[in-house]
């Protein structure tokens, strides 16, 4: 007869290796037929005198507000999600396209009042992969048809697509999706010294979200079904290091063992990885001594650097240092409350 701990024991390892249920939250798949230009939402752009309606916009990383450097155009604004069009509408206009969790999980948080935030109506679900907490935010909802600790499996309706939330209408009513990892449980005291305004999200701010390429995890996912968001993190490029002294274990890395697999003894800092967009990409304790926060490592660029990494490091070439919303972004990430620099 097996014993019981074993039978529990493969279980468990069983489903923590189990291939991830994953979905796309909408009706609209045109993510995997190779047509973006009818999966994304479009932006409103005008440059140079030039109006235009690029799909790209609604994509996620730096895809927003174009700007002409000596010979180069760059887009320098940061969307930390996708932005999924309807594909279906009632006479008047309105999208009534079903809005679904992508993956089981747990509902946390529900905003109904959608003149709160820029995502208007929004909903964050909370999905266990890996023993960590891996975020999805679905917002812009014209409905909201869940509530905080609701069980969800993929494809459990949460709402209905709309258009709350500022800088969009009718006619660019989308589904905004983010996927991402919590920052911090501390954000509410992070807010109140280096914010601005009302919090009335709880940890479930938008800012203390650490958004990831959903698209790009879908298409890879759909690729390997065995693939693992550790996996997709870790395959991220790196575009910056930040080396921090060392004051024990940051609360994300218990939170996200796997972005620092191996800690043994006692260092004197955290090597920081970061992508482009400020995602973090792994930790890696360190010898090195610093006395706070500093750029140790940058992909070498001739466009200055502001302009690539939404303004978190200063710099050119192969020099960069961090801005104060790059330092602001590593107080928050290691439970570091200060008053803002």
């Amino acid at each position: 007869m097996i014993p019981t701990l074993v039978v529990l024991f493969s279980l468990v390892t069983w489903l923590s290796s189990a291939p991830l249920d994953l979905r796309l939250p909408t009706e609209n798949h045109h993510l995997f037929t190779g047509q973006p230009e009818r999966f994304y939402m479009y932006v409103d752009r005008i440059f140079e005198g030039k109006t235009s309606k690029p799909w790209e916009a609604g994509s996620y990383g730096l895809v927003r507000t174009a700007v002409r450097i000596d010979d180069q155009i760059l887009l320098i604004k940061f969307h930390e999600g996708i932005d999924i069009s309807p594909v279906k509408r009632d006479p008047a206009g309105n999208p009534v396209d079903l809005v679904s969790s992508i993956a089981e999980g747990r509902v946390v948080y529900t905003s109904l009042l959608p003149g709160r935030s820029n995502y208007g109506k929004y909903v964050v679900v909370e999905h266990s992969w890996e023993n960590s907490s891996v975020i999805s935010l679905y917002a812009h909802l014209a409905e909201i048809t869940c509530k905080p600790g609701d069980p969800v499996k993929a494809g459990s309706v949460l709402g209905r697509m709309g258009y709350t939330g500022s800088g969009i209408d009718r006619t660019r009513a989308h589904c905004h999706l983010e996927l991402g990892m919590l920052v911090s449980t501390r954000y509410e005291e992070w807010h109140q010294k280096n914010g601005g305004g009302t919090n009335f999200h709880g940890v479930f701010n938008g800012m203390n979200i650490a958004g990831a390429d959903a698209a790009r995890f879908f298409l890879e996912h759909k690729a390997n079904p065995e693939l693992k968001f550790s996996e997709f993190i870790a395959a991220t490029p790196v575009y910056f290091k930040v080396t921090v002294p060392a004051h024990g274990t940051p609360d994300f890395v218990k939170r996200y063992p796997w972005i620092c697999p191996s800690v043994t003894g006692t260092h004197k800092s955290w090597e920081i990885s970061f992508s482009a967009t400020g995602l973090p990409l792994a930790f890696r304790p360190s010898e090195r001594e610093v006395a706070t926060a500093t750029v140790t490592s940058v992909r070498p660029s001739t466009v200055p650097h502001r302009y690539l990494t939404r303004g978190l490091i200063s710099g050119e070439g192969n020099q960069a240092a961090l801005s104060s919303s790059g330092n602001k972004l590593l107080l928050l990430l290691t439970d570091d409350v200060s008053p803002s620099l």
